[in-house]
């Protein structure tokens, strides 16, 4: 076999049985911690414009690239077995497919306990969970399992379809650079400007290629497959991100149900527009967010096939 094609299975299978592993020098979190240390010490000099933000997105990437590359050189003059081991370990590692499930899940096997679920609900979004009824709590459930389909889901996987290693790392690196200085807030709004515009960028086709995806996971789980497109071209724009909103809309209408509307952020409510009909429910039960999961599973079991099939016609 491929020794690439064995580490895109491999990296799949491990992700699918394990899940993201969880320790201190996860590569995430090592990449976290430089980009941290970086945008400080930038800071510190007076560098806080849109040039320095692209500089410390430069070099948090190609950083994160040279430790992989070094550290893989190493291995492979070892022996070639390590290489490939290596570079297994780094792609199961950024691979999170199992693990924004499991959020999910998590949410709803307390949603009866509405502080608890409340709670659970703050490691997937970032809006204010306090005060939100079980209703909310699962529409806020379902938009961030939709919406990571794509930012963690579709677009790493494919990534590394497409690219190896290198694509899955720089996929992750701009993510990650984005989820920590993508922020339109006093201090990021210069300097954060070419994270926020790359994840945009990076993220633009697989948010689209998600609407068929959901279309046709909708039909394999007897949901309402004939009304996502519909939905997600009417809805989409109901975000601010120019990607988000259409993995979300795609699910509102899969599930015929309403998503986004009023929420609040640090203490002060926005008052975001509603995906879906106005007839669809907003007030949402655990079985609403038992279908939603199987969705976004059956959706990224479908991703893996369409990696292959990725992989398959680069490598001709």
């Amino acid at each position: 076999m491929d020794p690439q094609l064995a580490l895109l299975l491999a990296a799949v299978l491990l992700d699918a049985l394990l899940g993201d592993p969880n320790y201190r020098l996860h590569p995430i979190r090592v990449l976290g911690h430089g980009s941290i240390a970086l945008e400080h010490g930038l800071f510190a000099r007076g560098w806080a414009g849109r040039l320095a933000g692209v500089l410390h997105g430069l070099a948090v990437t190609l950083g994160a690239l040279g430790a992989w590359w070094l550290v893989h050189l190493g291995l492979d003059a070892l022996h070639p077995l390590l290489g490939w081991l290596w570079d297994v370990y780094i792609a199961y590692s950024l691979l999170c497919t199992r693990d924004l499930l499991e959020h999910g899940r998590r949410v709803l096997a307390v949603l009866d306990d509405l502080p608890a679920a409340r709670e659970r609900l703050r490691w997937l979004v970032s809006r204010d969970t306090e005060g939100l009824d079980r209703g909310a709590v699962v529409r806020a459930t379902i938009e961030s399992l939709a919406e990571n389909l794509t930012d963690g889901v579709l677009t790493p996987l494919w990534a590394l379809a497409l690219l190896g290693i290198p694509g899955l790392i720089m996929a992750k690196a701009i993510s990650s650079l984005d989820s920590m200085v993508g922020y339109r807030t006093e201090r990021y709004r210069r300097f954060g400007w070419a994270a926020a515009r790359a994840d945009d960028l990076l993220h633009w086709l697989p948010a689209r290629l998600s609407v068929p995806l959901l279309a046709v996971a909708a039909a394999l789980t007897g949901q309402h497959w004939r009304a996502v497109l519909p939905a997600a071209r009417c809805w989409h724009g109901a975000l601010a991100s120019p990607n988000s909103g259409w993995s979300e809309a795609a699910a509102a209408g899969a599930l015929h149900v309403r998503l986004a509307g009023p929420v609040s952020y640090h203490g002060a409510w926005q008052d975001k527009p509603w995906m879906g009909d106005a007839a669809w429910p907003e007030d949402l039960a655990a079985d609403d967010l038992r279908r939603a999961l199987r969705l976004v599973a059956v959706a990224a079991a479908l991703a893996v096939v369409v990696a292959l099939g990725m992989f398959l016609v680069v490598r001709g």
